[in-house]
């Protein structure tokens, strides 16, 4: 965050007396760690400000300081829509564009009178904000929020709850620190995040060392139904609504298996289709390692986006046409994936 934007937020925050923060729709561990931690960092400046989220998130995140008192809009639509219709200042955490909320929160947002300030690192930003704080080579939100503590000349303000919320962001939007997003300055970040109480163990097995039996048993289901194309460097995942049922598949439960394909000595293109019976559609995660976009190849053939080796999209098809799809664009792509 520049020295003007610096300028233009205190600016913003003097007047502000309804402050409401927002992450995307089915928030992850950047979106949590960034917004509690922008919360705790306003608490710090004398401002009180009220988490939004609008759905609700997974168990592995609850953990954090904060977490119970954050609002989840599809539980409490009445109140949350009353808090952003009367907000004077809303922020907009790990999403740059308001339908990444989904239509009802998108809606309120798009009406609401409030001030907008964005603080994102994802690729192509709508122009919304009266502050746009946008970096594509930041790690994570959460750094970014970090930069944002800063440039106050606040750090040392940094309570071990807030180095917490901070530093699980940027681990599990890192990959534990392995993708490109991670440089030196990230590392320094992290450092100054423990020096002010983070503890990196416990945040660690809290994320990571938590999985109920029966996600290790979706687990095994999801490894089975691996599928490698060694033609096109390519491996993916199907996971039917039959089989998350089975295994009593709870928020999260599948974070972070797309990954799994990447291990592959020569796969550089990995993705899980889930099957979503209730909302009708095929959720898809890609993943990569090197050159190739999974953010263009998402945008372009799936409805999502996000970064260059991590995206989203969906497919309004079924479970085996999404698939003899993907599979067909594959061959448009093999000059790329062997680059």
């Amino acid at each position: 965050m520049n020295t003007t934007q610096v300028k233009q937020l205190k600016a913003l925050l003097a007047k502000a007396k309804n402050i409401i923060i927002v992450p995307h729709k089915n928030p992850d561990g950047d979106a949590i760690g960034s917004t509690l931690g922008l919360q705790r960092f306003l608490a710090s400046q004398g401002h009180d400000a009220q988490i939004i989220v609008p759905n609700d998130f997974p168990k592995f995140l609850k953990w954090i300081p904060g977490s119970k008192d954050i609002l989840i809009f599809e539980y409490q639509q009445a109140h949350c829509k009353s808090l952003i219709e009367n907000a004077d200042l809303i922020f907009t955490l790990d999403f740059n564009h308001f339908s990444r909320t989904g239509q009802q929160m998108e809606a309120l947002l798009t009406n609401a009178k409030a001030k907008f300030v964005m603080i994102d690192h994802h690729q192509q930003p709508a122009d919304y904000a009266d502050i746009t704080y946008s970096d594509t080579s930041m790690s994570s939100t959460c750094e970014m929020v970090y930069n944002v503590v800063e440039a106050f000349n606040a750090v040392a303000l940094i309570s071990p709850e807030m180095a917490t919320s901070l530093y699980t962001g940027i681990l599990t939007d890192t990959g534990s620190f392995k993708y490109r997003s991670t440089t030196s300055r990230t590392h320094r970040v992290i450092a100054s995040l423990l020096d002010q109480g983070a503890e990196g163990t416990t945040i660690n097995q809290n994320i990571f060392d938590n999985n109920s039996p029966s996600r290790l048993h979706l687990l095994g289901t999801a490894l089975n139904n691996l599928v490698i194309l060694q033609e096109y460097r390519t491996a993916f995942i199907t996971m039917t609504q039959e089989e998350l049922d089975k295994h009593n598949y709870t928020k999260g439960d599948t974070e972070g298996f797309v990954n799994y394909g990447l291990t592959l000595e020569g796969i550089i293109f990995a993705v899980i289709f889930i099957e979503n019976k209730e909302e009708g559609i095929i959720k898809i995660s890609f993943r990569s390692v090197g050159d190739f976009s999974v953010n263009q190849f998402a945008r372009k053939h799936f409805n999502g986006g996000g970064h260059d080796n991590a995206a989203g999209g969906r497919s309004d098809d079924s479970m085996e046409a999404t698939v003899t799809k993907f599979k067909k664009l594959l061959e448009a792509y093999k000059t790329a994936l062997h680059a």
